[in-house]
């Protein structure tokens, strides 16, 4: 892994790698393959890692009359005295998202510079591209298009790797009378899927799958 043996807890000695699948289905410490009709009975595969933040989605039945049935999800009042995980398909890709890099958590801004270059990376589950990462230094009020910078050699939808993005921003004129500025992010895959400004509305009991915007809060200087 990077270069390096495997270790232990990233699961030495074999580990099967399922590229654009969330965490939970690469498993570590393989001691065997079994080819099966029906999924795995294991506890993460039954009990964990399902919870969806949909109250409803919609799946389709593959019967003789080919109807359309309706799957209730895990809305954010289910709680553990009341949630049926029999109601829910695995967790298997992940939605998009992304993060910022730099500045970092010590990082302090002179209000007197007149930009400030942002770095990040973005990701999507199922192999979707990153097609566009915005950025905004006053908290989402305004956005900028980031640089990107996706890895080479990836065919459409199998793009496993992350995609690096920069963007070089003015500074906004509250910084101007402010003590610090609230920087984000937030991508869009080449589903067109993006993500939502806050978590609240896609929380759920296990507080899986939370894609909402990276917002991070960095103080102002006065050199």
């Amino acid at each position: 892994m990077n270069g390096k043996p495997l270790p232990a807890d990233h699961g030495y000695p074999l580990r099967a790698v399922a590229p654009g699948i969330v965490g939970a289905r690469n498993v570590k410490w393989l001691g065997k393959i079994v080819a099966s009709d029906k999924e795995s009975d294991s506890h993460w595969q039954q009990k964990d890692y399902k919870v969806s933040p949909n109250a409803v989605r919609q799946v389709y039945a593959a019967n003789a009359d080919e109807r359309w049935c309706v799957l209730q999800g895990f809305n954010a009042s289910v709680d553990w005295d009341t949630v049926d995980f029999s109601k829910m398909p695995a967790i298997q890709e992940m939605p998009v998202q992304s993060a910022i890099s730099s500045p970092g958590p010590t990082a302090r801004i002179d209000r007197s510079q007149s930009e400030l270059t942002v770095k990040g990376f973005a990701w999507s589950g199922g192999g979707r591209a990153i097609i566009r990462v915005d950025v905004s230094l006053d908290g989402g009020k305004t956005w900028h298009d980031a640089e990107l910078r996706p890895a080479a050699n990836q065919a459409r939808n199998h793009v496993w790797a992350w995609t690096l993005w920069e963007a070089t921003v003015p500074l906004p004129e509250s910084a101007k009378s402010s003590d610090q500025i609230e920087i984000c992010c937030k991508a869009v895959d080449s589903q067109y899927n993006n993500q939502p400004e806050r978590a609240e509305p896609i929380w759920n009991l296990r507080g899986v799958l939370n894609n909402s915007w990276h917002k991070i809060q960095v103080p102002l200087t006065k050199e």
